[in-house]
């Protein structure tokens, strides 16, 4: 089986098409301390809630394996848009390789995830390969734009960027946009948005986290960017060798910070920061208070600070422990900790729900982390912050 994390997507412009059907998925509340229900049977679900404490975490099973048409789901990706709705984009797959047949899907929720809407495909491609959703929602005109990555499903490392947007809230999709000319050099092979979300800086700035393999073969971090709200896209800087899927933020100070997965020795998050909004980055240093497996991570800035959450493991295999942080020092130090998922559990997407809560989308399952995705939304209670 090839690097579960790594190396997918594909590029054709093929079938393109959105569905969109009732709501029929409804919120199970958790209170602490009594944990939430498990699922299955035998090794814990990383659904389960293991660590009783204060607050309250309510959660849900959104992306099952093997409902739908698709056999496994993969890559969350979340975002809130302007009015509120909450999209969660996966992949849908039909096995766990990450090349051949995969779409792009979706699914809405207007209630700050009470209630759901039936999977909507947003990118098909055929027998090939559409994936790393990496939405950014455009706060001045509500437009939430979608890049994502594609290659022939038999050609992983044949490469493409492209582009949909939504004006209404996720509902339909425009036809799709090819960005490869504006953002890969010509001699990168493997190429990845995100996956997970972009951001708006404070600038106005568009600016969406990718990866890539140099015409050297040197794996790196990088960021494309728009500056007329999505009309154009242009390539900004990369981060140090080895980094690899990031995550991006930006700071109290206006300075913005690279979070990234790291395929170098050390079993720690690669950090880098930016202060021309991504057009050139500091060198990389290592967080090793932040432990990872090799694997996505999500990063959220709000006022209370900066959220981060991914699996909190150095083992690679199987990925686990799914872990919710909060700094509110830039990320110099995380004293807020809170166990989410300690069975297998993989990829992460934070987002901050309109009443000011947080919301959370992550793989998980018995033996593997990718029997489902799960999606739960927590206060800052739940976290160990005290009311002010």
């Amino acid at each position: 089986m090839p690097n579960e994390c790594a190396r997918r997507r594909s590029s054709r412009d093929g079938a393109f098409h959105v569905v969109i059907g009732a709501a029929l998925t409804v919120m199970v509340a958790c209170s602490d301390p009594a944990p939430s229900a498990v699922p299955d049977a035998g090794r814990p679900d990383a659904g389960a809630d293991t660590d009783a404490g204060p607050g309250t975490l309510e959660q849900q099973a959104l992306f099952e394996g093997g409902a739908d048409g698709y056999r496994v789901y993969r890559i969350p990706a979340l975002v809130t848009t302007n009015m509120g709705t909450l999209l969660a984009f996966a992949e849908g797959r039909q096995s766990l390789e990450d090349d051949g047949n995969i779409d792009l899907v979706l699914r809405r929720s207007e209630d700050s995830g009470a209630t759901w809407s039936s999977l909507a495909v947003v990118v098909d491609v055929g027998a090939d390969t559409a994936g790393n959703p990496t939405p950014v929602v455009a706060r001045t005109s509500g437009r939430v734009w979608l890049p994502y990555s594609t290659n022939p499903g038999a050609d992983a490392l044949s490469r493409s960027v492209w582009l949909t947007y939504s004006d209404d809230e996720g509902q339909s999709w425009s036809a799709p946009q090819d960005l490869t000319p504006d953002v890969k050099p010509a001699g990168w092979t493997w190429y990845a948005t995100g996956p997970g979300r972009g951001i708006e800086l404070s600038s106005g700035r568009l600016l969406v986290p990718c990866d890539h393999v140099d015409e050297l073969g040197v794996r790196a971090s990088h960021v494309i960017y728009s500056d007329d709200q999505g009309d154009t896209w242009h390539l900004g800087g990369s981060a140090g060798a080895d980094t690899d899927e990031a995550t991006v933020a930006e700071l109290s100070d206006g300075r913005v910070v690279l979070n990234m997965r790291y395929e170098g020795a050390t079993r720690a998050r690669a950090v880098a920061t930016s202060d021309d909004g991504g057009l050139s980055w500091s060198a990389t240093t290592l967080d090793e208070s932040l432990p990872e497996p090799g694997c996505e991570g999500s990063l959220l800035a709000a006022p209370e600070g900066l959220l981060f959450a991914n699996p909190a493991t150095t083992t690679r295999f199987p990925r686990d422990h799914v872990t919710v942080r909060l700094s509110t020092d830039d990320g110099a130090s995380w004293p807020y900790a809170r166990l989410l998922s300690e069975g297998p559990s993989a990829y992460t997407s934070l987002t901050r729900l309109p009443d000011g809560r947080f919301a959370i989308l992550w793989e998980s399952g018995r033996t593997l982390p990718y029997d489902r995705i799960r999606f739960a939304r927590f206060d800052l209670a739940w976290l160990g912050v005290s009311a002010p």
